[in-house]
């Protein structure tokens, strides 16, 4: 069964509405409703508060649900997360290095210089992507 589907099962069966819910855990009633219909997934400090409030374990609101057990591995995995952007800051640094040393030592040759602006806009871009999906 689904999280969504589960959270709703536990909230009905502890005879809370949405609005109480979401009062409760201080977000909004449209939060619950999208959780409950699986739009979003809730993050893990909410599903233990709910556990809590609904007086069901962990374990009743997450096993058999492979979406949220991997949304909240991918939401918390701090050291990956860490590794994914040391290497994208590294290979960022190398391939500015790289634009430099062709800059001094290379003949000026426009095409070659715009295809290393290119590299260089490229990994920045790729260097943005890690640290926004970090935030």
């Amino acid at each position: 069964m689904e999280i969504g589907k589960k959270i709703k099962e536990a909230r009905v069966a502890s005879g809370l509405t949405q609005e109480q819910v979401a009062e409760e855990l201080h977000i909004s009633r449209q939060t619950i409703s999208n959780w409950e219909n699986e739009k979003s997934y809730p993050d893990i400090v909410s599903v233990v508060r709910m556990s809590d409030l609904y007086s069901v374990s962990l374990d009743e609101l997450l096993k058999g649900d492979g979406k949220m057990l991997e949304h909240l591995e991918e939401s918390t995995n701090v050291v990956r997360s860490n590794k994914q952007l040391l290497w994208a800051i590294a290979a960022n640094v190398a391939i500015c290095l790289c634009c430099l040393l062709a800059a001094f030592f290379l003949p000026e040759n426009v095409l070659f210089m715009v295809c290393v602006f290119c590299l260089a806009v490229v990994s920045m871009s790729w260097l943005m992507v890690q640290i926004i999906k970090r935030i």
